[in-house]
């Protein structure tokens, strides 16, 4: 239920009363637009690919900083005034550790601070505009993907739709060679309405953010979005025992392990695009710019 302000609070076991959830139910609170929420970790090597675009698409940004201890607030910063976008960026930081995926997040009181479902509640409870925008730190729009969801802030107001889009992993190993995964399909919710149907609740994995099933959805075009996987870095830190993606719930992760892995081998595995860049291109820039929009489509087909 919502208080006489309009919004449902949602306390933390905790009791920090700075971190209970405070979310609008009131449709009327809210601007029309989209707000990206970018919920990030030690993710300045990728804030100057993934922030621009996003700022450009978005009404607003909201960044949540989870205990980065890199300089990732600096280099947000930093990026949104070079972009001359930093009217657009909100910086908010949440000091708590949030629980791995899997079996620590399993074990986690949903109404904790350190639980993955109150930590995505509270970041989207910063939203003010009436849709939200699901963002990571690694993930980076091309051209086209910008167009796009800046069309989606006029094209969805007076309705309530939720927006699914595919991202296709760029694993980094230098920064003239990638390798493109076109053997994953990925093809997820990313953009909601702003209300109380739209709550992130505990899954066994991860968070899940549920929506009525009378809501109806949207499939952006492939070939939009990619998102950058650096083989020199630790791509599963954050998943109890990511060694053991056998479920059907974790179809996706299960094929970036194997490709991590084999591209760490020395072995490329079917469906993975090895793409080298000009001489004086970034090749995060390079597909993101030029190779994505030139591919075929479909990029990515569905499993069988």
């Amino acid at each position: 239920m919502g208080d006489s302000t309009g919004f449902l609070r949602i306390p933390n076991i905790e009791r920090l009363a700075d971190f209970d959830v405070a979310w609008p139910v009131d449709r009327r609170l809210l601007s029309a637009g989209m707000t990206g929420v970018l919920r990030v970790r030690n993710e300045q090597q990728n804030l100057p690919w993934s922030l621009p675009g996003l700022l450009r698409a978005c009404d607003r940004v909201v960044l949540v900083d989870n205990q980065s201890d890199d300089d990732t607030v600096g280099a947000a910063w930093r990026v949104a005034a070079a972009a001359g976008l930093a009217d657009r960026l909100e910086v908010v930081a949440y000091p708590h550790a949030v629980s791995r995926c899997g079996a620590d997040h399993l074990a986690t009181n949903p109404r904790s601070v350190h639980s993955l479902a109150h930590f995505y509640n509270w970041a989207f409870s910063k939203v003010r505009t009436t849709y939200s925008l699901k963002w990571d730190g690694d993930m980076v729009l091309t051209p086209e993907g910008i167009r796009l969801v800046a069309d989606l802030s006029w094209q969805l107001q007076g309705v309530e739709a939720v927006v699914r889009m595919h991202r296709h992993p760029l694993y980094v190993e230098s920064e003239r060679v990638g390798y493109l995964d076109t053997g994953t399909w990925d093809n997820e919710e990313y953009a909601y309405p702003m209300g109380t149907r739209w709550l992130h609740h505990k899954a066994f994995d991860w968070e899940l953010r549920l929506s009525p099933q009378s809501t109806p959805t949207m499939g952006l075009p492939q070939g939009i979005c990619l998102e950058i996987k650096h083989l020199a870095g630790d791509e599963f830190g954050h998943w109890t025992e990511p060694g053991r993606f056998r479920a059907q719930r974790n179809r996706r992760k299960a094929r970036e392990w194997e490709v991590f892995h084999a591209l760490c081998a020395g072995v490329v595995p079917e469906g993975v695009v090895r793409v080298e860049s000009p001489d004086t291109r970034h090749v995060v820039e390079f597909v993101a710019e030029e190779w994505l929009p030139a591919v075929p489509r479909p990029i990515a087909r569905p499993p069988g």
